[in-house]
Order: C-alpha cells, then sequence, then structure tokens
C-alpha cells in the first residue's frame, strides 16, 4: 500500500514516527543525566533539574501557534525544515551552557524549535488521511515512535558516560539532521502552491473561534492535556523515583525501555480495533481502565510489603502508558476530525493547549517529589479522574 503523494506506506509510517520521535529523545535521553546536570551547574534543590523537561515541553507548546499558520503558508516540508533547524540551534546553546537559566533557554529554544515537526506533521497526515484511516495512521506512527522513548535513556546514558552529557546535544543535531534530509528526499509536498495563503488577523482570530468554538474539539484536546500532563509529570521524575525511591542505580533505562517496550503494544492493538469499534470507544474504555487501574496500583503501593512495591510500580507504569497509547492518537484524530479545512492552525491551537495544560499540571506534580512514588501517583489519579468526568459530560 502506498501513500499516493510520496513515501511508501510503510516507509511513510515510518518517516512520521522519527518526526515525532525528536519530542521523545529530545526528552527521554536527557533522563539520566538530570542528577549530572543538577550537580554541574550547583542546583540548590536537585528537583530543579527537572525543569530541563518541562521547559523544553512549553516550547513545543508555544511554538505549535506559529509553526501551524506558517504551515498552511509556506507549505508543509519548509516549515518542518525552519523548526528542525531552530532546534539546532538550540542544542548548540545547551552544549556551551554555565548556568541553569542559560540551559532552560537553551531547551526552551529547542522546544520551539521540535514544535514544527510535531505540530506540522499531524497536518501533513490530515492533509492525506481523515477519520478512522488517520486514527490508524495515527496509532501505527505512536507504535514505532514508543520505540525511540525505549531506548533513548540507555543511548543518552551511554554517551554521557562515554563524552559527557553536554555531547547528548551533539546527538540530538544528528537525528535531526537525518530526519530532515530523509523528509527533503522521499516525502512530496502535500500542501500543493494553489491551496497557500498567509492568514490575517481576522481569519486568524475566526479560525480560533472555530476550534474553541467546537465542543467537541475543546472536549477531547482537555482530555489530551490531562493524559498527557500526567505523562510529562511521570517523565521529570521518572529518574528520581526509581533511583531513590527504589534503589536501582544505573538499570533505570533498563527498566524505562521495559516499560515503553510493553505498553508500545497498544499502538498496534489500537490500530486494529479503531477500524471496528471506533475512536470514541476505544478512548471510553481507556481511560475507564487506567482511572481503576490507578486506585489499584496507589491501594498495593501503600499496603504491599517494601520488596513488592518496586514490581508494583512497574506494572503500574506499563499499564499507564498502554492505556495512554490506547488513548492518545484516537484523541488527535477525534480533535481533528471536524478541522479538516483550517488542519495546520487547528493542529497548532489544538496541540499548544493540551501541551500547555500538560505542563502546567505536570510540574507541581513533578516537584512534589519527596523521595516516593505516592506524588505522582495520587497526581495521575487526579487526571484520569477529571479526564473520565469529561467524558462522561460528553457521551461517546
Amino acid at each position: 500500500m502506498t501513500n499516493q503523494r510520496g513515501a511508501r506506506f510503510v516507509e511513510f509510517i515510518i518517516l512520521v514516527s522519527l518526526m515525532f520521535s525528536l519530542i521523545a529523545f529530545g526528552t527521554d535521553s536527557m533522563l539520566p543525566a538530570l542528577p549530572l546536570i543538577a550537580s554541574d551547574l550547583k542546583l540548590a534543590d536537585p528537583n530543579q533539574a527537572q525543569l530541563v523537561v518541562t521547559v523544553f515541553v512549553l516550547g513545543t507548546g508555544l511554538g505549535q501557534l506559529f509553526f501551524g499558520p506558517l504551515s498552511d503558508a509556506t507549505g508543509r516540508k519548509p516549515a518542518i525544515g525552519l523548526g528542525i533547524g531552530l532546534f539546532i540551534v538550540g542544542c548548540v546553546i545547551c552544549y556551551y551552557v554555565q548556568s541553569i537559566e542559560w540551559m532552560l533557554f537553551g531547551r526552551f529554544i529547542q522546544g520551539l524549535g521540535v514544535s514544527g515537526p510535531r505540530t506540522v506533521t499531524i497536518a501533513l497526515v490530515r492533509d492525506i488521511y481523515k477519520g478512522r484511516r488517520m486514527a490508524q495512521v495515527m496509532s501505527f506512527t505512536f507504535g514505532v515512535f514508543v520505540l525511540v522513548p525505549a531506548i533513548a535513556p540507555a543511548l543518552g546514558q551511554q554517551i554521557m558516560g562515554q563524552f559527557g552529557w553536554r555531547s547528548i546535544y551533539l546527538s540530538f543535531m544528528i537525528f535531526a539532521a537525518v530526519t530532515l534530509a530523509w523528509l527533503w528526499l522521499r516525502q512530496a509536498e502535500t500542501h500543493p502552491a494553489d491551496q497557500r495563503r498567509m492568514l490575517s488577523r481576522s481569519e486568524f482570530a475566526t479560525a480560533i473561534k472555530d476550534v474553541l468554538g467546537n465542543r467537541t474539539v475543546v472536549t477531547f484536546m482537555l482530555i489530551q492535556g490531562l493524559l498527557l500532563g500526567g505523562l510529562f509529570a511521570y517523565l521529570s521524575s521518572a529518574q528520581q523515583v526509581f533511583v531513590e525511591s527504589f534503589d536501582v542505580g544505573e538499570d533505570f533505562p533498563l527498566y524505562f525501555a521495559t516499560i515503553t517496550l510493553l505498553s508500545g503494544i497498544a499502538a498496534f492493538i489500537n490500530g486494529t480495533l479503531v477500524m471496528r469499534l471506533g475512536m470514541r470507544r476505544m478512548v471510553q474504555t481507556a481511560i475507564g481502565l487506567a482511572l481503576i487501574s490507578a486506585v489499584l496500583s496507589l491501594a498495593f503501593q501503600t499496603l504491599a510489603p517494601q520488596s513488592l512495591r518496586l514490581i508494583g510500580f512497574v506494572v503500574w507504569s506499563v499499564l499507564s502508558f498502554l492505556l495512554m497509547s490506547l488513548s492518545l492518537g484516537n484523541l488527535n484524530a477525534l480533535a481533528m476530525d471536524p478541522m479538516g479545512h483550517i488542519a495546520g492552525l487547528a493542529s497548532a491551537i489544538i496541540g499548544a493547549s493540551a501541551t500547555l495544560l500538560a505542563v502546567l499540571l505536570a510540574i507541581p506534580i513533578g516537584l512534589a517529589f519527596n523521595g516516593s512514588p505516592l506524588p505522582l501517583m495520587i497526581g495521575h489519579l487526579g487526571l484520569y479522574a477529571v479526564a473520565f468526568g469529561l467524558l462522561k459530560r460528553h457521551p461517546v
């Protein structure tokens, strides 16, 4: 099966996954380095090193509001190219920093840049597919995408061990350059010149009103933000939980890889089931199961013997990631489905709003780490409960 506007279908899935993976690679490969960054930059509170993750994500949220409209005006490929270039500039800044302030500035620039491929890739997919077919493509994409966070911490740890944590940023530059070259050489432009136009202020305002005035879009955008908030909180504090709460030492990347690989199976399952059951039923089932899992896992973590709590936390982590994989692709497709007439801008508004909400939720949950996994798990429980409540108010 081929993508009628460029690469073969399988190659298209891999290419889209790699462009998404710039975010995962830029986040997860830094996790083993956070203690060294805190030490080298002389942070008073080691928890502040989590901001290296969350500020990066904040940049991805804000940048989407720029790159979405830009892709509607210039085409998908030029907008992605500009974003990757900005990402590389941020990498150069982070490579040379000597203070946490400059580190966070460089990470923010990286996030702004990576929002280009993150946002525009969704619009690119929407240019070609819609409805359940788009949901299937996004599910397969997330299934391949999950391989990157599985190996990223181990790769980051190896690079850091051989060349120092700053060299991780050199690997970012190589990954970004290879991905951009692949896109440019193998994927045709999906937004032809006769459909491009620069939005005026009034058109921009109207488009925002169209997105935010659609109850279905807003509902699924908020739910996506809640789930991403739990994901970002987990990513920002996972290294501390595994190392400080459960004393796994240098085995943290192995645990992280196991969790992400096991949960990645869900995306392929969803790619098949969504064609039979539909996106809404899949989302409702996944979030309901996530809520039940959070309640049971929190009880286990509180009552079980200390020797079993690491196993319980790993099982809960797998279930949480797995059920998110069953939800996020569908939520994105559900929110985007009514917005085909303004796909680039709609992708930007939906992605930015969900990401900014997620960052606002993730920062306090992550910073609440006190040597125990309980603040993280309680935070997830609250987010799932609110998400499920929103679903019940918008019947699926």
